[in-house]
């Protein structure tokens, strides 16, 4: 079970962050993103001890969960499935746009082989968490097995176990896989009763030709497994992947253990989509970094209720967007533990009246 967040110091935080030398909201979702990570970041802490350990961001983990998908084969990407291998040797090898990104901003990364067609070479020291090669085309039967299933959730815990242990509180889960927002897409759907229509977008570029059969292929996988969608595990075993089960089992760690987790675009959002469903106390613990380019998105983040913080019109995927989002949570904290309230800086506060 994931404990549910205490909100004992929510009014002392409020007044803490109206206080700041500044018109009350004047910092906008910084000061809402403030108030969230304070509150997860002094679970279990006396009011004292907020104010004297102010706590902060600890060695921010990136973990990168690749896997290969069966639907791939049906033609639904510009890509075949070999650029997932491809791809996650350029990972390793520090040449992607989530290298560069974690580099710069103070990231932590790590890159997961959940099951990819190629296993990557062992000089490249990705974590090896394989289920298998690839997935089973999602629609003629379920994308895993029952034992994969289980496998993978518990796999997705332990990725992020080494990470806890060394004192990281706050976690991005990137994906690589071709052929996975057809997967997030179908996933998406399941759960919020949404057509394929409004769920599938252009992935990495596709013609409207390939929108329309990864429509229909949806269309297909829902008709097919109907009858066991109302269980979010089901929806998981057989319509998701390799790497998108690990990241479901990431996220439920991370919120067990009560630490913040920022999920990126669509297929991170479809896994905690599904995380929601399976445990709703976990969604306290994310915040959403942005609003990609892909269609389908914004209505998932309206489905959960959120605003994210960022739209950049990305949909690299990668836990590009997540990436992007570590300055605002660190600025964000910077200003509820740096700024100067009224009291302190002799400044007259002007109080909004009606």
């Amino acid at each position: 079970m994931i404990p549910q967040l205490n909100h004992q110091h929510d009014a002392h935080i409020q007044h803490t962050i109206d206080m700041k030398t500044k018109p009350q909201g004047a910092l906008g979702k910084l000061e809402t993103l403030a108030h969230q990570l304070v509150t997860v970041l002094s679970q279990g802490m006396e009011r004292s001890q907020l104010e004297s350990e102010k706590p902060d961001i600890v060695r921010p983990q990136m973990l990168i969960f690749a896997g290969d998908h069966g639907i791939a084969g049906e033609g639904v990407s510009i890509a075949p499935s070999e650029v997932t291998a491809q791809m996650v040797a350029n990972f390793a090898t520090g040449g992607a746009a989530i290298n560069v990104l974690c580099a710069q901003l103070g990231w932590q990364l790590s890159v997961i082989d959940c099951g990819i067609l190629t296993p990557p070479a062992p000089e490249l020291n990705v974590v090896s968490q394989r289920l298998g090669n690839i997935t089973r085309p999602l629609h003629l039967e379920p994308a895993l097995s029952e034992a994969q299933l289980e496998q993978g959730l518990v796999l997705g815990q332990e990725a992020v176990k080494p990470a806890l242990s060394s004192g990281t509180n706050l976690f991005a889960l990137g994906e690589m896989g071709i052929g996975n927002t057809t997967a997030a897409a179908a996933i998406f759907s399941a759960l919020s009763g949404l057509t394929s229509a409004d769920t599938v977008g252009r992935g990495t570029g596709v013609s409207d030709e390939v929108v329309e059969k990864k429509q229909q292929l949806i269309e297909q996988a829902l008709r097919l497994h109907c009858e066991a969608l109302h269980d979010p595990r089901e929806v998981l075993r057989r319509l998701g992947g390799f790497e998108i089960c690990q990241i479901v089992g990431a996220m439920l760690e991370i919120a067990r253990a009560q630490k913040i987790i920022l999920v990126d675009g669509f297929i991170a959002t479809a896994a905690a989509m599904l995380a929601y469903r399976i445990d709703p106390a976990c969604k306290d613990y994310m915040v959403f970094a942005h609003c990609s380019g892909e269609q389908g998105h914004q209505a998932m983040l309206n489905w959960l209720n959120v605003e994210p913080l960022l739209n950049l019109n990305m949909r690299l995927g990668e836990g590009t967007g997540a990436a992007l989002a570590l300055p605002l949570c660190q600025s964000a904290l910077a200003f509820y533990y740096q700024m100067a309230s009224f009291e302190v800086a002799d400044v007259t506060q002007v109080v909004k009246t009606s």
